[in-house]
């Protein structure tokens, strides 16, 4: 029996974000996606997620499979308004059909306000019901992105059938150096392919899309990248806050520009400042100090992600160790009696991520 879907504990937790990478590749790998094909598949994906309440931080359409960064946040306690539903619903459904769902809310919000039935209130949420279902699930996204783009590719190129392999990947990341390296990992899959030499010109991508789109699209994309990559400071997705030290900061891991690659890499910030610190070093130096360390360990990283990296696909969870550790002892279920922790060291190519990025499994095949 095939193991269920790993979704973290805390996927309805208001302050720490439930975030996977996605992957599905095309069924015999074959390369079916054209740029029509591309374009259609991101038109879904935005509609989706328009749709879902999901996030898309980061995400990479190649020719014959996808990458997404996703971030599953919680359901609304008290649920959504009617007027929030039939926006959300406007995303994927034609004028008429939302205008029926209207229809359908009105009088059932005028037979509650005239106390004509006395399960009014429980006719409104089975009309909210047939559709909340579907947002805030990664299944849910997942299933309705894949079925949707299937029967529009096969239509346009009349053929039949499954257009995916198997069921999709999803691997689990922590927020903070994890997404910000999972979403550069996902940028860089045209330039590891050889079709790009900068992640820019590639059209198809959450970074191509970020510094060559404008108006909305361009800024959803920014949006996506500034959560992946501050979503530990606390930042919500905001373009606002992609120029500057985020888009530069984040063209340098891509890139590996700005300094040569420091020996000394930071693990954690407070470790960082109390070191410092405790040297007789001025708070506004020591936060210096971070930053060139930090900038030091992207650099790394980078030439790290100029690999395939088996680990971000395969790894089941990636994080830092104390995350994976934490994971493990909530998901105790789901390991052999006999493990002691979740955290196991990535070998290989992966080896620039050391002591900085763990992986939930131990990987013996393709990471040389």
């Amino acid at each position: 029996m095939a193991r269920a879907r790993w979704i973290v504990p805390w996927a309805d937790s208001e302050t720490k974000p439930a975030i996977y990478h996605c992957i599905a590749r095309v069924v015999d790998r074959r390369f079916a996606f054209g740029s029509d094909d591309k374009e259609q598949f991101r038109i879904y994906m935005r509609m989706m997620e328009n749709f879902s309440g999901c996030r898309v931080l980061a995400y990479c359409i190649m020719c014959n499979h996808f990458h997404l960064l996703l971030e599953v946040p919680p359901k609304p306690k008290d649920g959504i308004s009617d007027e929030a539903l039939l926006r959300r619903l406007g995303a994927m459904y034609s004028k008429p059909f939302v205008a029926g769902v209207a229809k359908e809310l009105a009088e059932a919000r005028a037979i509650v306000a005239q106390g004509m039935a006395r399960d009014g209130e429980d006719y409104v949420q089975r009309i909210h019901e047939r559709f909340t279902y579907r947002m805030h699930d990664l299944s849910e996204f997942m299933k309705t992105l894949l079925q949707r783009f299937t029967r529009w590719h096969n239509h346009r190129t009349e053929r039949r059938g499954n257009l995916w392999e198997e069921t999709f990947k999803s691997v689990v990341v922590e927020d903070g150096l994890a997404s910000r390296t999972m979403a550069a990992y996902i940028d860089l899959n045209p330039v590891r392919a050889g079709m790009v030499q900068d992640p820019a010109e590639y059209r198809w991508s959450s970074y191509g899309e970020a510094m060559g789109a404008t108006g909305r699209s361009g800024a959803k994309a920014k949006a996506g990248l500034v959560r992946a990559i501050m979503a530990d400071k606390g930042w919500e997705a905001d373009a606002r806050h992609w120029a500057g030290k985020v888009s530069k900061g984040y063209r340098m891991l891509l890139l590996q520009e700005g300094m040569e690659v420091s020996k000394e890499v930071v693990t954690a910030e407070g470790e960082l400042e109390k070191k410092v610190l405790k040297k007789g070093m001025e708070r506004a130096t020591a936060k210096e100090e971070l930053e060139r360390l930090e900038a030091a360990r992207d650099v790394a990283l980078g030439q790290m992600l100029r690999w395939k990296v088996r680990y971000f696909t395969d790894g089941a969870a990636v994080g830092s160790r104390a995350f994976l550790d934490g994971l493990f002892e909530r998901c105790r279920e789901r390991f052999g009696s006999k493990r002691k922790t979740g955290a196991r060291k990535m070998r290989g190519k992966a080896a620039g991520a050391a002591k900085e990025l763990w992986s939930c499994r131990d990987l013996r095949k393709e990471i040389l």
